[in-house]
This record gives C-alpha cells, sequence and structure tokens, in this order.
C-alpha cells in the first residue's frame, strides 16, 4: 500500500509538469459514416512520458480527474483542438471534419466553462459547429437545472454535444428531451458482444430507437469487427468509431490515413 501511495504521489508530481515539457500529446480517431466516409474524429489525451513511455489514459486520467488538474489541462485540450480546427478550415480535405472533445464533469461546472468556450472559438476564429463536447451521464446527477443552462448557453454559440457512454451510467431519461444534445454515443461495452450477446442487441436496438424518436444521431464506438458494424448498420446506425476503421494516432498519421 505504501508503495502504491508513494508511486501515485510521484505520478501526480510528474502531471503537473506535464504540459510544460509537453509530454501531453493529442490522438485522433477516425468516425465515419455507413459509407466508410470520414465526418469527424474524436480528440483523446496521451501522455508520452521520458522515462515511463506511453502512459495509458486508464493510469493518469482518473488522478487527473481526483486531484482537480483536470480543469486546467481539460482547458489546454480544449485550446489544441480548436487550434487543430483552424489548421483544417483550410484544407478542402479535413474543413468539414467535427472534431468530438471529451469534457469532465468538473470542468463543465466551473463557472466560466461557457465564457473560456467562447474566447476560445473567437480566439481561434473557428466554426462552433465544428466542435462536438462529449459529455457523461456523471454530469447529469445533480443541478440539472444548471446544467441544461450551461448547454443551452453553448447551443446559442453553435456547439454541438454528445452524450457519451449511453446506457453505463443513471440514465436520466426524464431530461434526455430536455437536454440540447445533438448524439448519442453508445457504449463499447454493448458493442463487444453484439455477435453472441441477446442482451447486448436488445440494448442497442434500444438505444437506436430512442435516438431516432428524439430526432438524435447516434454512434456507436469501439466497433472492431465487420460483423459488429453489419449488426449495427441493419438496427439503423450509420456513424461509427473503432479500431475496424482506425487507431487513435497523432495528427500527421491521422491526416495520412484521410488521404
Amino acid at each position: 500500500m505504501n508503495l502504491g501511495a508513494h508511486e501515485k504521489l510521484k505520478m501526480e508530481s510528474q502531471l503537473y509538469e506535464a504540459i510544460e515539457k509537453k509530454e501531453l500529446h493529442l490522438h485522433y480517431q477516425i468516425q465515419v459514416d455507413e459509407m466508410y466516409r470520414p465526418f469527424g474524429a474524436e480528440a483523446l489525451l496521451r501522455w508520452v512520458h521520458p522515462e515511463r513511455g506511453q502512459v495509458g489514459p486508464m493510469q493518469f486520467i482518473p488522478l487527473v480527474e481526483e486531484t482537480g488538474l483536470i480543469v486546467s489541462i481539460g482547458h489546454w485540450v480544449l485550446d489544441q483542438a480548436c487550434a487543430q480546427l483552424k489548421a483544417w478550415q483550410n484544407d478542402a480535405l479535413t474543413r468539414d471534419l467535427i472534431l468530438a472533445v471529451n469534457v469532465s464533469a468538473r470542468q463543465f461546472r466551473q463557472p466560466d466553462f461557457v465564457e473560456r468556450m467562447e474566447e476560445l472559438v473567437h480566439r481561434h476564429a473557428i466554426n462552433p459547429a465544428m466542435i462536438k463536447l462529449e459529455i457523461t451521464e456523471s454530469l447529469l446527477l445533480k443541478d440539472i437545472q444548471d446544467v441544461i443552462a450551461i448547454m443551452s448557453a453553448l447551443k446559442t454559440l453553435g456547439v454541438r454535444f454528445s452524450l457519451d457512454d449511453f446506457g453505463t451510467g443513471y440514465s436520466c431519461l426524464q431530461y434526455l428531451k430536455r437536454l440540447p444534445l445533438n448524439q448519442l454515443k453508445i457504449d463499447q461495452s454493448f458493442v463487444r458482444d453484439l455477435a453472441i450477446d441477446s442482451s447486448d442487441r436488445a440494448i442497442v436496438r434500444t438505444i437506436i430507437a430512442m435516438a431516432q424518436n428524439l430526432n438524435l444521431d447516434v454512434i456507436a464506438e469501439g466497433v472492431e469487427t465487420v460483423e459488429q458494424r453489419e449488426i449495427l448498420l441493419n438496427m439503423g446506425c450509420t456513424h461509427f468509431q473503432g479500431y475496424l476503421f482506425g487507431k487513435p494516432v497523432p495528427i500527421d498519421k491521422f491526416e495520412a490515413l484521410l488521404r
């Protein structure tokens, strides 16, 4: 236990220096439609440590959340994402790509979050409709009126929203119709065993039907096989993300994949 606590403190100290030392990077995972056409990407945070090498997200993201570093690092991620969208605007191959960025509950609830988003959009001179903020169901567990107000303000700005990991938490179905969402994201835990698990198929079919009835887009993550894609397609899901189409990669490899 002492070794674990010491390791945690050491990693926490190193995280504080990670941004200044440029150890944090964004990788991009492609999102495609039913015709395999790219329509967007998800920006995913990666930490390349000079001694540890690439640190897995599950090793450091919970620590980032726990320490509160998620607020400053999350803002850095949004800034980098907006800068990338600006660069994409000048290329016919990338100017229509929508970039999804994960936002934690703590970051989202910051009093100046809306103002920070507005500042980023104006400073980078980008179309806010190209940004898709991915939020999780944990955000909806308390102060739902405040959440709706923040989302509505950002929706007025033009920002899109996706409800990530849908169905894995405490779904507030009574609020779903009131949230200014654009998309539901089917969690990979339901996609993994689609071919062999009838319960997963029933859940996914229900999520897709719910999205369609609420006029929301739906995307499935964690799609790794042609069979999974075909099952999802037959259920009415036409947007996909997963290793079948591409792994999260640095920006140069991502743009090479597009070409």
